[in-house]
């Protein structure tokens, strides 16, 4: 898939137009993007490039990667996807989440929920969903041939907070377990900072070795 990151929102949110490269449709994981301003950079390479969005996607419920949905929805009128075991933080029930964080804008619900194992479609590609529990119980990564979404489960270096009232440590790890055993050359695209890759994150991440 041809990945293009756009750094968004408070908490440097690392949002992704991802594409596939023969049919060109691609989808929006994570967008985090608090004004209009911001989605408008984003949509405007969406079209300079001529791509078809056919899904929002999000790693994880938490506000900083969610502020954006309404936004997206609204401009390209297309499913948003979450696991089911964040849906809660979406919606009205999420508001207060996102209120208390800081943010003034809120998700709406989402239109389909994902499970562990689902394929989801981009043109001739698919993105495989791992959950991966820890840092919020319905976190997945998002799979593809060469490159891993890994949201705020994997960054280069390290791995997300698992202190929230939320979060698990034990399945923190149990989750790491499963990327461990991915191909060493995947390029990891996550939830904040810089890229890495599945093998250089073994050799070197701590809490991976």
């Amino acid at each position: 898939m041809i990945v293009q990151t756009f750094v968004v929102g408070s908490f440097a949110t690392n949002c992704y137009v991802a594409n596939c490269e023969t049919i060109r449709e691609a989808v929006i994981i994570d967008p985090g993007f608090v004004s209009e301003a911001e989605a408008e950079y984003v949509f405007e390479f969406i079209g300079k490039n001529t791509l078809k969005i056919v899904s929002i996607l999000n790693t994880h419920g938490h506000p900083d990667h969610t502020c954006g949905n309404g936004l997206a929805k609204q401009e390209y009128h297309v499913p948003l996807l979450i696991h089911e075991s964040d849906a809660k933080m979406l919606g009205e029930k999420g508001r207060a989440l996102a209120q208390f964080m800081g943010f003034t804008v809120s998700s709406p619900e989402a239109d389909k929920l994902i499970h562990d194992g689902d394929e989801l479609k981009v043109g001739n590609e698919s993105l495989k969903v791992i959950h991966t529990p820890g840092h919020s119980p319905g976190s997945v990564c998002f799979l593809g041939v060469t490159e891993c979404f890994s949201g705020d489960t994997l960054f280069a270096g390290s791995i997300g907070r698992t202190d929230f009232p939320s979060s698990s440590p034990s399945g923190m790890k149990h989750s790491l377990e499963k990327l461990q055993e991915l191909s060493d050359d995947i390029i990891v695209y996550p939830g904040h900072g810089p890229k890495t890759s599945i093998g250089y994150e073994k050799r070197n991440n701590p809490f991976l070795r």
